[in-house]
Formats: C-alpha cells, sequence, structure tokens
C-alpha cells in the first residue's frame, strides 16, 4: 500500500486526473465512519450477573481509531449519528476532547445511543466460550447509529481525508448501513484510500451471512482480519487463504494474536513478529493496531514498521483495562520500532509502561515498563 506523505492521490487508487485533484487540500489525514457506544465497565472483576457496580467509557472501533490517530499527532475525523441524549452528549464531547473533528457527527431526536456492558477478558471471535472470554451484552437496536445510509452521509464529509477507514460492524448495524458500506467500498475515480477492519461480531451477525463482509472487503485498498476472526466467520484456515479469498486488496493484514501478523503487499508476503506483553485487557487491541498501521503509513514508512507501529500501539492498548489505552510518544515508538530483530524479540511490555514514561522509559531495555 501506498499512502502519500503529503496530501496527494494515491497512485493506486482509482485512475484519472480527477483522483490527484480529490486529494489536493484534504482536511483530514483519516476519516473514521461507525458507530460509538457508551461502554460500561465493571468495578471489579467478575461475572456481569455478580458486578455490583460500573464505570462508564466509551467503545467504538473506528472512534477508538479516529482519537488513537489524533493522539498521535494526525488530525482524524469521526462521522457518525447518536441520540439527542445525554449518553450522545457524553460520546461527542469525550472524541472531541481527544483531538477529533466531530462536525460531521449527527444528532438523531428520535433514536438513543447505543450502550453496552462488558467484563474484562477477550472477545470471542466464534460460539466458543471460557473463563477467558469477556461477557458482552450491547443495547444497541434501534440506535441512531443503526440509521446511518447513504441518504445520511455526504461524499464530501466521507472523502474528506487521504484514508477512509471502515469496519465490518457498520454493515451488520442494518441493511441501510449495509448500503452505506456497499457505497462506500465502491471503487471509483476520486475517491481516497479506503482502509477496512472485519472486527467481527458474532452476535451482530446472528441473523446475516458475515460472508457478506468478503465482498466489501475486496472493495477496499488496505484490509485488516484477524487469523481467528476470518476461520470464526468465513472458514478460513490460515493466512494463505485469507489472501487466495482476498486477492483484490492491494495490502492484506492478517493479524495472527501474540505470534504478529502477516501482511500481503502486491506480490511480496512478510512476516512480522509480535510483542510479548503483560495483558492487563484485551479489548481495544486490534483498533490499535489498525491506528499505529495507519499513523506509520501516512508518514511513508516501510511496511516491516508499520506493522511494528501496529504492534506497539496494541500494546499500549493491552495494558490498560479500558478501550483506549495511552499512546506512547511518537519518538518513543519510532525508537522502539527502530530495534534490531534480536532487541525487539526480547522487549516485554508490562501495565503503564507507556503512562509511566512516554518519552524514554525503556527504550532500548529488555523489558520496558
Amino acid at each position: 500500500m501506498t499512502v502519500p506523505t503529503s496530501p496527494r492521490a494515491c497512485p493506486h487508487v482509482a485512475a484519472g486526473p480527477e483522483s490527484a485533484a480529490a486529494f489536493e487540500g484534504a482536511a483530514f489525514d483519516v476519516v473514521c465512519l461507525g458507530e460509538s457506544m457508551v461502554t460500561f465497565v465493571p468495578s471489579v472483576p467478575g461475572r456481569l450477573a455478580d458486578v455490583p457496580s460500573f464505570h462508564r467509557a466509551i467503545g467504538g472501533a473506528e472512534s477508538n481509531v479516529a482519537c488513537t490517530l489524533a493522539r498521535t499527532g494526525h488530525r482524524a475525523r469521526w462521522i457518525s449519528r447518536v441520540g439527542a441524549d445525554g449518553f450522545g452528549d457524553h460520546l461527542v464531547a469525550t472524541i472531541a476532547a481527544a483531538g477529533v473533528d466531530v462536525s460531521a457527527v449527527q444528532r438523531d431526536p428520535h433514536r438513543p445511543t447505543g450502550i453496552y456492558f462488558r467484563t474484562a477478558g477477550e472477545r470471542a471471535t466464534g460460539p466458543e466460550t471460557g473463563p477467558e472470554r469477556a461477557e458482552v451484552v450491547y443495547y444497541r437496536a434501534g440506535s441512531a447509529a443503526s440509521a446511518l445510509s447513504p441518504d445520511l452521509v455526504a461524499r464530501a464529509d466521507a472523502w474528506s481525508g487521504r484514508v477512509l477507514h471502515l469496519t465490518g460492524i457498520t454493515p451488520a448495524l442494518s441493511a441501510d448501513a449495509l448500503a452505506l458500506t456497499r457505497r462506500l467500498t465502491r471503487r471509483e475515480p476520486g475517491r481516497p484510500l479506503v482502509s477496512f477492519d472485519v472486527n467481527h461480531r458474532p452476535a451482530l451477525w446472528r441473523d446475516a451471512d458475515p460472508r457478506v463482509c468478503v465482498d466489501l472487503a475486496r472493495g477496499c485498498d488496505l484490509v485488516f482480519v484477524g487469523e481467528d476472526e476470518a476461520q470464526a466467520a468465513w472458514g478460513l484456515p490460515d493466512a494463505d487463504a485469507i489472501r487466495a479469498a482476498l486477492p483484490e486488496p492491494e495490502t492484506l493484514v492478517v493479524k495472527q494474536g501474540a505470534a504478529g501478523a502477516t501482511v500481503f503487499s502486491g506480490g511480496d508476503r512478510l512476516r512480522v513478529p509480535g510483542l510479548a506483553v503483560d495483558v492487563v485487557a484485551h479489548v481495544g487491541a486490534g483498533d490499535a493496531f489498525a491506528a499505529g498501521y495507519l499513523s506509520a503509513a501516512l508518514r511513508g514508512l516501510p511496511v516491516r514498521d508499520r506493522v511494528r507501529h501496529g504492534h506497539v500501539l496494541a500494546a499500549a492498548a493491552l495494558t490498560e483495562p479500558g478501550d483506549l489505552g495511552t499512546p506512547p510518544s511518537r519518538a518513543h515508538a519510532d525508537a522502539l520500532v527502530a530495534l534490531d530483530d534480536a532487541a525487539w524479540g526480547r522487549l516485554r511490555l508490562g501495565a503503564g509502561w507507556t503512562v509511566a514514561d512516554q518519552q524514554t522509559a525503556g527504550v532500548g531495555e529488555e523489558e520496558p515498563r
């Protein structure tokens, strides 16, 4: 994938002189479109049935990416719909406070803002359950964001960045939201580079076929998918099978958990090992990975470094309890990414490693904390 380091046309996107014109003076680096919700996180460990109280936070794959990018120095916009209610006020104010442009967020006086409750642990990507799997209960049916549609999102807003970032959550919300995602993933002259994170949520696809995301992904330029997601949603066993099913995107990033990630870029294949991390909570790591990769791509860094930046920002999310980790400073992240393979393999990141010292703490050590 080639993302320009200045707001110019991405050369592999739709051909024609109008492509270059569309990128001149782009207002934003990345535009993220999708639902965000107020999330309630347990105050103590345990089953939802046993938790006495919750802390309020926010959660949403696309807004997580936007917030992380803004906090790492990029111009980010979030497009969505929220209710004309207190939860909607909280979402918009919190995301704006992270430095994200929210001017294209619509308020719906008739539909509520979505909310959800969760425990710590890892979201299941399939039917399996167990002690490490999070309980997640959504109250989002009929939410304001489920009314997202081609009629309600202006193309000028969606195309106002160098990159448009979408996920497979949005098309699962409603028929209108699916129609919007289909429109935005259609290859046509002048569109920005389109990034798509599959982000498979089984609960959202109970009454629909998740293989629709294969067709959506084929229209995109950059695709992120977990190997476990592809197995659960599409029955594809490994990275090579996923690439065979998705030959169209110029870049395909297959996330493989603690093992790292495999990237297919054009005709090249590269595996980049992950980092050892003392996990506090699994939520938000995939969104942070996408933000780290996009940040490095926007800066014109090589593919290996893009993936390493994804791993570093994912580690920041994994070592904090909420959906949004505290990203390291750009200098700190660059220093970690620049380590040789041996030093990279010795790194172990623990709780609070970015909070303690965002500039130099642990850089070059085997176990920065």
